[in-house]
């Protein structure tokens, strides 16, 4: 039986004695009362198109780590820049990244639920799963998401509604937790390597040759920090959606389409027989796609590095690539399995209609990454970014703290940053190049500096709506409460972004003073003699 929405009014209409309640409260109305996410964008957009101009005609004195000459802010309002943007719209918008991720992997995941396969899967799942273990564990496996870049954000975020909405618990709940495993913890790890870490380390022995040519970074140098981070995330996230984010949202109507929303009600032979059988080809398929992972040849393998070898897990490997589509026929298949066993498919036109039923939701997503694209693409052609971060960092230089001081600073330098720039590797080519030598010239490691930048870089990600999935978030949020909007998840989040810079710094600080190892190769100090190598 399908759950009854919840009749009390919404919380902004309810007074509160808790003054962090009252603030959250504030900050979703406020959030709430700008303009709809794509229209914002628009007007964002206007904004950098006049800063731009009225910059253009100022010299700066900072220096371009990419280029290694001045900082120019471009007009935006020049003739040949806005042709330029003319010319660009169509492709920077197909070529917006979250949008093929995420499309791509709806049409597997539409397919899957519409046949019900996700839905008696999960009812099967929370049988034997205890009710208060849902949070960590949904925090879990969304830090554990980041091995496969970030389908986290289209596959676990979503499904942690569903998880909690069929668990008798509020969705928006779900989202967060989800959402605070997937993008504020982006920088833990839960054992296994990511993308990220070589991306980041590349990037940080780039800006290290600028003083020691002879600096070698290891691509796994925070390894054992970001492992044991992924502690603190869940421990923080539990706490946080169990004791503060839930109970605020107790007062707040889930009014989503009754259709749509998950059943609570004890699984039919057909439904059992059904997910026995998606599951044993589910496996069968795993298994012989994990065989094929097995050669030293692997066709999934990137191809051979400088010594040789021919690694899986490196970014711009087939597999890595290739994560979406195996999202895709991960659900495809075994929902199909499912829906033939238990009748919900008839004919191929079932499957069809599954894919077209998940499309047609998602329209509205499409026209916030419309604007949203536009947006980025223009503050990055405007370099106001990277003005406004190489301006902080050189500040925080000229300060001259105390070391663990200016550790911190590079965490809220990067945090603030993170709120106009979303790209990880274009904050850090920007930071870092100033950060990175500097620190190395008053005896701190490039591992280090990398280190307090990753807290930083992932403390924020879940409160600005410039991060190319926020407007998808939003949308699965309006799913289940139709009032919704930047305000509502700005408000979720919050109490998140704040805990995590606080205590994850903290903790970054007790690795630093008790020098526990933070990865691979790592050092906390350096000097002109030492060669950081691989171990």
């Amino acid at each position: 039986m399908s759950r009854e929405p919840v009749s009390s009014p919404p919380p902004s209409s309810q007074p509160s004695s808790r003054p962090l309640t009252r603030v959250l409260d504030l900050v979703e109305r406020v959030g709430n009362r700008l303009p709809d996410p794509a229209v914002l964008f628009l007007l964002l957009m206007v904004v950098a198109w006049v800063v731009s101009a009225l910059l253009s005609t100022m010299a700066f004195n900072e220096i371009d780590p990419r280029s290694g000459k001045p900082l120019e802010i471009r007009n935006l309002l020049a003739g040949e820049s806005l042709t330029a943007f003319m010319a660009t719209m169509v492709s920077t918008f197909a070529s917006f990244p979250p949008l093929g991720v995420v499309l791509v992997a709806m049409l597997g995941l539409g397919v899957a639920e519409y046949t019900g396969f996700i839905n008696a899967m999960l009812r099967a799942v929370m049988a034997v799963t205890p009710r208060q273990l849902l949070t960590p564990a949904l925090i879990a496996v969304g830090i554990l998401s980041h091995i496969a870049v970030d389908a986290g954000y289209v596959l676990v975020i979503p499904l942690g509604a569903v998880i909690f909405y069929a668990a008798g618990r509020h969705p928006l709940a779900g989202i967060a937790a989800a959402f605070a495993g997937v993008s504020g913890g982006f920088s833990a790890t839960m054992g296994v390597p990511s993308s990220l870490d070589p991306l980041l380390a590349g990037l940080t022995q780039t800006a290290a040759h600028l003083v020691d040519p002879t600096v070698i970074v290891n691509p796994l140098n925070n390894f054992y920090f970001t492992t044991a981070s992924s502690l603190i995330i869940i421990v923080l996230g539990w706490l946080l959606t169990d004791l503060v984010i839930e109970p605020r949202l107790r007062a707040t109507t889930v009014d989503g389409d009754p259709t749509t929303l998950p059943a609570q009600k004890p699984l039919q032979d057909t439904e059992r027989r059904g997910l026995r059988h998606a599951l044993i080809v589910a496996v069968i398929a795993g298994v012989v796609f994990a065989l094929t992972l097995l050669p030293t040849n692997s066709p999934w393998a990137a191809a051979p590095n400088a010594e040789g070898e021919r690694l899986l897990l490196v970014s711009g490997s087939p597999l890595m690539q290739s994560i979406v589509p195996i999202i895709f026929i991960g659900f495809l298949l075994p929902g199909i399995v499912y829906g033939i066993t238990a009748g919900s498919i008839k004919t191929h036109r079932d499957v069809i209609a599954g894919m077209t039923k998940a499309m047609s939701g998602m329209g509205y997503y499409i026209v916030m990454a419309f604007f949203c694209a536009q947006f980025i693409y223009v503050f990055g052609q405007s370099n106001l970014g990277a003005l406004l971060a190489i301006k902080g960092a050189n500040a925080l230089r000229e300060a001259a703290l105390p070391l663990g001081v200016t550790l911190a600073g590079i965490v809220l330098l990067t945090s603030l940053v993170n709120l106009l720039v979303g790209s990880a590797s274009a904050k850090w080519a920007l930071i870092g190049s100033i950060m990175v030598p500097m620190l190395m010239q008053l005896g701190v490691s490039p591992d280090l500096t990398q280190a307090a930048y990753r807290v930083g870089d992932s403390s924020t990600n879940i409160i600005t709506p410039l991060l190319p999935y926020f407007p998808l978030i939003v949308v699965f949020c309006r799913r289940y409460v139709q009032r919704a909007g930047i305000g509502t998840l700005v408000a979720l989040m919050l109490p998140y972004s704040v805990a995590f810079i606080v205590c994850w710094t903290a903790f970054l600080l007790v690795f630093w003073g008790l020098e526990l190892p933070l990865g691979v190769g790592s050092n906390y100090e350096y000097t002109p003699a030492s060669v950081h190598s691989p171990e």
